[in-house]
């Protein structure tokens, strides 16, 4: 049976019923849930009513005691019917090494504000990408709340440490940087020229001519350019999971994209096509011919980490500003704008959903293009 009561808020009477859910299988005690929030009586006697059926029923099973790691594995069984296999695989290993060791054995309904602060504040000192970690563990709690497994969710308000290195003042921003500036990347590819394989510096090239996501240009097949028209078409991506190799389609929509590409990048890819036939004439059936770009000697896909392990290589042999393969987008979208192209092309160039992210990069544009602005204003303003 269900007890109803009004209540007084802010917002007025309400009302709230309580109702006896069985005995709890783990202390054997009974135990009674209440449930508010009701404008009239009748709205609470509807919803009693409804969850007796799903008591008597078996459709609805004693809540109270479940721990984070059973609730996340509810959300994570549903979730992964809307996501791609790679990402999947990013969220089973943030959960695996930040998150389920922290809340895993936890009741859920007894994770407190205070607890959430202060594993987000140790998480912090472990890694840069805290951020995410909380969005992630965030979707368990707001699944919970919103199966009623929990009355509040105690990760909304922690707030994200700044390191000590933020909050101090550095003469030397330049450090930070993420990307390199024309002349750097004139000597990197001077470099790549020298010192790398054909099949390596064509890449190295087109993530810098391109902008494109390094898993965008491992999975280009030769049937995305088009030497004629001189573009290449960018509408998957490359993953492995599970000792497999896998393409999947882009990131999103707009990752989709048709762009051109200049002559130099043209006659690099004849070069690199002509060679890769020659290699497959001379091996014949020792070579995989999957199409693909770029391949290892057998033709089979490039591991993802080889262009990052190239990159640090070549950094440190000759004491290069360090930046990440990413930073070579980066780097293309900073150099665009340099170029004089808008924010809309760069963005759809790069494939962005949001322009947001594009303007993120702007503004961290490099300093020859705020010389520009102010140049361009003194030659106005004087006119």
């Amino acid at each position: 049976m269900a007890s109803y009561q009004k209540y007084t808020t802010k917002q007025g009477q309400l009302w709230l019923f309580k109702m006896d859910t069985g005995i709890d299988a783990t202390t054997g005690k009974r135990q009674t849930t209440t449930r508010r929030g009701f404008k009239t009586k009748k709205e609470a006697q509807a919803v009693a009513t409804k969850l007796k059926q799903e008591l008597e029923s078996g459709m609805l099973i004693n809540n109270n005691n479940l721990t984070f790691e059973e609730v996340f594995k509810q959300w994570f069984t549903n979730h992964c019917q809307t996501i791609k296999p790679s990402t999947k695989k990013a969220l089973q290993s943030k959960f695996k090494k930040h998150i389920l060791p922290r809340f895993g054995k936890l009741k859920i309904k007894e994770i407190t504000n205070l607890y959430c602060q202060k594993m987000i504040n140790e998480i912090a000192q472990q890694i840069k990408s805290v951020n995410d970690i909380k969005i992630q563990a965030n979707q368990v709690f707001k699944y919970a709340l919103k199966m009623e497994l929990i009355t509040k969710n105690p990760l909304a308000y922690v707030s994200i440490p700044r390191s000590a290195k933020e909050m101090l003042s550095d003469d030397n921003e330049d450090t930070a940087r993420t990307y390199w500036r024309k002349d750097e990347i004139k000597q990197f590819l001077k470099i790549c020229k020298l010192e790398l394989l054909l099949r390596d510096y064509a890449l190295f090239h087109l993530l810098i001519y391109t902008g494109a996501r390094k898993g965008e240009l491992l999975a280009l097949t030769w049937n995305d350019i088009d030497f004629k028209n001189a573009t290449i078409r960018f509408s998957k991506t490359l993953t492995h999971i599970d000792g497999n190799f896998i393409t999947q389609t882009s990131k999103t929509k707009v990752s989709k994209r048709l762009i051109s590409i200049d002559d130099k990048s043209l006659t690099l890819l004849k070069k690199l096509r002509t060679s890769q036939l020659e290699t497959i004439l001379a091996t014949k059936c020792a070579f995989d011919d999957n199409n693909m770009v770029f391949t290892r000697d057998d033709g089979t896909p490039m591991r993802l980490a080889y262009p990052n392990e190239k990159l640090d290589i070549l950094i440190k042999k000759y004491t290069l500003h360090r930046i990440t393969i990413h930073g070579l987008r980066h780097t293309h979208a900073s150099l665009l704008f340099e170029a004089g192209a808008g924010i809309k092309e760069v963005q759809e160039r790069l494939g962005h959903s949001d322009i947001q992210m594009t303007m993120n990069i702007y503004t961290h544009v490099t300093d020859t293009v705020k010389e520009q602005t102010a140049e361009k204003f003194q030659r106005y303003i004087e006119l």
